[in-house]
């Protein structure tokens, strides 16, 4: 077995050091030890970075952040992956417990749980939440959830959620195959029974979970349990069929048309599986020429994407038509349109630029290039589309003129690159990616969402 322990985290730098330190025996043990942060904005990547083995960028949200960190332990090679609060500490044997189980044939379970907490009747609580979750084979996530990784990825991870995901995927895995519900404790701190009354956090915990029962959709349940309703965005891919040579022409010479018709499909995969993760919105792949070759026919009947023609005209035009199509479909949710160029776009970059549209009407992602890797709107801009000059070095100070004789607001977040010219491919190559890498993506797009 080689285990990964996930820790969901945001701006937790005042425990989290403590938590990690504990995790240390763990460690020791070849135990691999992952933060993913939702964008914390305390020093929680800071105190992480030398006490876990990777902090992952991820969008904010508790299920977002946990399939982030699945997906680093899949390219660490983990096996098995253990969804751990950042307020919850496991047994110092919780890697042979887990193994034991899964030697007995399981392929997921929990702990039982300790909460620790002022009130006397904690402990009855956390009875009451172990027998439940004997009967019903529900397992909560400060239980510690534990999972084989090629059964997680085959139900496609955590729904996309605002709360109720740890319920959610327990009701698909015992479909499956029963929990192994270990006797053994993990101990989860009692904050918030302490902070807002015992009984008051109990009743609310029962009515939110009766209400999922019922049907109440997630995103309500969250608004009344606190949650802060996570802002949204639809997704434009702008994205060209792999022809050889036709596409990623630049990366001819040193590729070959067919290694670089296979390159333009990797990286369209690989921005599509990024949106798809960042769980924003509507995502659209606007194809060109049209959406009559089998890659796009097969992103629509395999993995059920939405693919639309771009429209004639040069880049400007099509993404002019792109923005009108969206928003007038959608008047009020902000659009993000992205190329597939970047490979290092991630799906915090999304969140980022969601986040940023709240306060603006445009957010920009500049490229080292002199144009840019992802423009955002919060309303109707045509103008930001009009007289640049594509494919050139000057396209981000012209669309920056533009958005200012708009009089629109703008943010931009940190530079990145794209993949055009054989340095970038090198360059690429040289954060470890391989000419195999390209294909992750699509895995990593069907298993999620089969």
């Amino acid at each position: 077995m080689k285990l990964a322990i996930v820790l969901p985290v945001l701006n937790e730098a005042a425990t989290l050091a403590v938590r990690l330190q504990a995790l240390a025996g763990l460690r020791a043990q070849g135990v691999h030890v992952l933060v993913a942060d939702g964008g914390s904005r305390d020093d929680t990547r800071a105190m992480a970075q030398p006490l876990a083995d990777a902090v992952v960028n991820a969008p904010r949200g508790r299920a977002a952040q946990m399939n982030a960190g699945a997906c680093a332990a899949a390219r660490l090679g983990c096996d098995t992956l253990l969804f751990l609060h950042a307020d919850t500490v496991l047994p110092p044997d919780a890697a042979a417990l887990i193994q034991q189980a899964l030697l007995r044939g399981a392929d997921w379970g929990r702990f039982d749980v300790r909460i620790e907490g002022r009130h006397p009747l904690l402990g009855m609580v956390a009875m009451f939440m172990n027998a439940r979750s004997r009967f019903t084979g529900i397992a909560t996530g400060d239980q510690a959830l534990f999972v084989r990784r090629r059964l997680f990825e085959s139900l496609g991870g955590f729904a996309p959620i605002a709360l109720m995901e740890d319920v959610e995927i327990s009701s698909r895995l015992r479909r499956v195959s029963p929990p192994a519900c270990l006797a053994e404790c993990v101990t989860t701190s009692g904050r918030r029974w302490d902070t807002h009354g015992f009984w008051r956090t109990v009743g609310l915990m029962w009515r939110l979970r009766a209400a999922y029962a019922l049907g109440t959709d997630a995103a309500v349940l969250a608004q009344r349990y606190g949650y802060r309703a996570r802002a949204g965005a639809a997704v434009a891919v702008m994205a060209k069929a792999p022809v050889p040579g036709l596409a990623k022409t630049r990366l001819m010479p040193l590729l070959g048309a067919v290694g670089a018709a296979r390159a333009q499909r990797g990286f369209a995969l690989r921005t599509l599986a990024t949106a798809r993760h960042a769980a924003t919105g509507p995502i659209t792949v606007w194809s060109a020429p049209d959406t009559q070759h089998r890659f796009f026919r097969s992103l629509q009947s395999r993995h059920g994407v939405v693919c639309r023609p771009q429209s004639m005209g040069d880049l400007g035009q099509r993404m002019t038509a792109a923005m009108q199509a969206h928003f007038q479909q959608f008047p009020q949710l902000p659009l993000l349109i992205i190329g597939t160029d970047c490979p290092v776009l991630t799906s915090a970059h999304l969140q980022q630029a969601v986040d940023a549209l709240q306060t603006r009407d445009a957010v920009l992602i500049p490229a080292e290039d002199g144009g840019y890797v992802l423009i955002g709107l919060a309303r109707p801009l045509p103008a930001v589309f009009e007289r640049v000059d594509w494919s050139t070095d000057r396209v981000l100070a012209q669309t920056r003129e533009r958005l200012q004789e708009a009089g629109a607001t703008w943010q931009e977040l940190p530079t990145l690159w794209d993949v055009d010219e054989p340095a970038d491919w090198h360059r690429w190559q040289s954060l470890g990616a391989t000419s195999s890498a390209a294909s992750e993506p699509e895995a990593g797009l069907h298993a999620r969402h089969t």
